[in-house]
C-alpha cells in the first residue's frame, strides 16, 4: 500500500503557517515533519526555522502556496458576507414573525448598532468611491 504525501505540509494558523517537509526516510516507514520555515500572510515575510537554508524549491513551494492561500482567504470573506446579507435577512424574518417582545429587548440595541456601524462604513466608502470616479472624469 503506497501512500503520496505532498513534501510539504503548511499548519495554517491566523496570519501564515509553520511550513514542514514531509519524511518518510527510516525502515519503519515513520513519517517526520521537519519545519524548515515560518510565514506570515500579512507581511509576506518567510523566515527560515532555526538554522536551516531555504532552497530554490522550499521558497518556490512557499511562495505558490502563499498565492493560493491569500486567494483562498479572499474568497472565504467574499463568502462570508454572502451569508451575512443571508443572516441578516433571517434576521429580520425573525424579528417580524416570531421574536417575543423579550427577545427584541435582548438584542435591538446590539443589533441596530452593529447596523448603524455598517451603514455609516457603507455610505462613506461609497461617497469615496463616487468622488474618485467624479475627479477621474474631469
Amino acid at each position: 500500500m503506497s501512500i503520496d504525501l505532498p513534501e510539504f505540509f503548511f499548519r495554517t494558523r491566523d496570519n501564515g503557517a509553520f511550513v514542514f517537509r514531509v519524511n518518510i526516510g527510516d525502515r519503519q516507514k515513520r513519517m517526520d515533519l521537519d519545519q524548515i520555515a515560518v510565514v506570515n500572510l500579512n507581511n509576506g515575510n518567510v523566515k527560515p526555522h532555526g538554522q536551516h537554508k531555504l532552497t530554490d524549491e522550499e521558497r518556490k513551494a512557499i511562495d505558490d502556496w502563499m498565492t493560493t492561500r491569500k486567494s483562498e482567504l479572499a474568497a472565504r470573506d467574499l463568502d462570508d458576507i454572502e451569508r451575512t446579507i443571508d443572516h441578516l435577512n433571517r434576521v429580520s424574518h425573525w424579528a417580524n414573525t416570531k421574536a417575543s417582545d423579550e427577545d427584541l429587548e435582548a438584542f435591538t440595541d446590539r443589533l441596530l448598532l452593529t447596523m448603524h456601524d455598517l451603514r455609516s462604513v457603507l455610505v462613506r466608502k461609497k461617497a469615496d468611491r463616487l468622488m474618485a470616479t467624479r475627479q477621474a472624469a474631469e
